[in-house]
């Protein structure tokens, strides 16, 4: 990950990316009023549509349930020095594990043995799928954001194929499985909530979230806290000192692509066997995409992603409601300003740094000089 020059690791982690937000939101506001809408209005109508209702709630946390999966997919594979484009299609595997564990098992196993069995199925099914561009990088010199962009368009028609030839649900004229079997489905947390005597709306929210925070922690666990982790870091920050030092290059692009893949994979527990209750070409609508962004605007670290995750999720669910209550204003408007944030996060990330460790050093000052003058006396 790169670092902002002369600034302390919390403003780089925390204070950087939020200006950086609100860099983008200022430009957005600017464009909103060009194309004749009022930003306060436009602002005001987009968070009441993301947090103004219960149910508005539980849509956005469901999207970001999922862009919490590929931006740690992402994140994970920075660590090592590696950009991983292909978590759109590793979700796809992941998608076609659930499925398939789902028709064959579900009907055979209780809601307490196969919850984990999918979950397994996911992880494994899009470790598997990074694993080979993974593999090619590591012996064969293969550059991992070609072939894992390629992997993407084998996915999607390999999981077309199958839906279509071998999978899709007799008598259904669309390209999905039949639903799976009672056993297989994540409970909604409307369903836990009603059995703790709570109301709360019925949304496609599950408690797939449960497993991206505990994803979240586990990634943090690793990268940060293991030697394995600190071995990739290590490869990621300086690969020829990390060789010198005995650290394999090639074992660990291997494994930071299989957690990579697996995080991906987990994409399908939300959306396959959560939301939907079958397997269906689309459902990972662009969020392996998102994830690069989502892992951009985090700094690529666990809380990071999970906070850049709501904010995506905002903006797809808030955006919707934009759409239908203000005349004239298009989803194309709400995919700008995703645009313009990935921009400031991303291509622009250290534009406003300068300005900022100049900011931090001028408030620090007075702080070190009072703690000299205690000090002296």
């Amino acid at each position: 990950m790169s670092r902002a020059a002369d600034l302390p690791r919390w403003a780089e982690l925390a204070v950087l990316p939020a200006v950086n937000l609100a860099l983008a939101l200022t430009v957005a506001a600017l464009v909103v009023a060009v194309i004749g809408f009022q930003p306060g209005e436009v602002l005001a109508l987009l968070v009441k549509g993301a947090f103004g209702s219960k149910a508005g709630l539980g849509y956005t946390l469901y999207y970001a349930t999922t862009f919490v999966f590929t931006g740690l997919a992402v994140a994970v594979a920075v660590h090592a020095g590696l950009l991983n484009i292909g978590a759109e299609g590793q979700a796809m595997l992941g998608g076609l594990g659930v499925g398939l564990a789902s028709l064959g098992l579900a009907p055979h196993l209780p809601m307490a043995l196969m919850l984990p069995v999918n979950v397994l199925a996911a992880a494994l099914f899009g470790l598997a799928w990074a694993a080979v561009p993974a593999a090619l990088q590591a012996w064969r010199g293969s550059h991992v954001v070609i072939t894992t962009i390629m992997f993407n368009f084998i996915a999607a028609a390999l999981l077309g194929w199958l839906l279509v030839n071998v999978l899709k649900e007799p008598g259904n004229m669309a390209a999905e499985t039949a639903a799976f079997g009672a056993s297989a489905r994540v409970p909604g947390v409307h369903e836990v909530l009603a059995a703790l005597g709570l109301a709360w709306p019925q949304t496609p929210l599950n408690l797939s979230i449960v497993l991206a925070l505990a994803a979240a922690v586990a990634v943090w666990l690793v990268v940060w806290k293991s030697r394995p982790g600190y071995a990739l870091r290590a490869v990621g920050f300086a690969p020829e000192a990390a060789l010198y030092a005995g650290i394999r290059p090639p074992r660990v692009v291997m494994l930071s692509m299989a957690i990579s893949g697996a995080l991906a994979g987990l994409v399908a527990v939300n959306e396959v066997a959560g939301a939907h209750g079958r397997l269906l070409a689309e459902f990972v609508a662009g969020a392996g995409f998102t994830g690069i962004a989502v892992s951009l605007i985090g700094r690529n670290h666990p809380l990071g992603v999970v906070l850049a995750a709501l904010l995506f999720g905002a903006l797809y669910q808030g955006g919707a409601e934009l759409a239908f209550e203000i005349k004239g204003f298009s989803r194309d408007m709400v995919f700008l300003l995703q645009g313009l944030i990935v921009l400031f996060a991303g291509a622009m990330a250290q534009v406003a740094a300068p300005w900022l460790a100049r900011a931090v050093a001028l408030f620090a000052r007075p702080a070190r000089t009072a703690a000299a003058s205690a000090a002296g006396d």
